[in-house]
């Protein structure tokens, strides 16, 4: 008749199971701490982009004209959107953002050199429609960055 084994045995038999399990569950914790931490810097450098385009916008609404320091502030903010967001944001942002700022930076040049009359009227309208169409941007921007921008808990 063989004696009992000690109960350190048992222990000892159950140790190693025990810190693979334990060694498993960290790694699988730091595994999601660093896949979070992934997602929240992604979030920040597209929140970055988002509110580059925004601030752009409101600048045209606060002046009324497209600053040449705004243009600068608005590429360079800009600049990752390719990589970020995609091909269709980028297409989007050039598209309609960029081409509309360009037309009214090019159309408020030209106002400056034109006596009054039917030419600088045109110019006066077509500036207008312009600012309309950056004025309705805004919300499309927020529907086109929002799935982008979501937080999911």
């Amino acid at each position: 008749m063989q004696p009992d084994p000690h109960w350190t045995a048992y222990l000892s038999a159950l140790l190693a199971p025990t810190v693979a399990v334990l060694g498993t569950l960290v790694a699988f914790q730091q595994w999601r701490t660093a896949r979070n931490k992934l997602k929240f810097d992604l979030f920040q450098r597209r929140l970055l982009v988002y509110e580059a385009v925004q601030s752009f916008l409101a600048s045209i609404f606060r002046s009324g004209k497209v600053a040449d320091e705004e243009l600068v502030k608005y590429l360079t903010g800009v600049a990752e959107v390719r990589w970020l967001y995609g091909a269709e944001i980028s297409h989007f942002l050039r598209e309609s953002v960029w081409c509309n700022a360009i037309d009214l930076q090019c159309l408020h040049a030209e106002l400056e050199g034109l006596p009054v009359g039917e030419e600088r009227t045109s110019n006066v309208r077509k500036q207008s429609e312009i600012k309309k169409v950056l004025l309705s941007l805004s919300k499309v921007v927020d529907e086109r960055f929002e799935p982008y921008l979501r937080l999911y808990h």
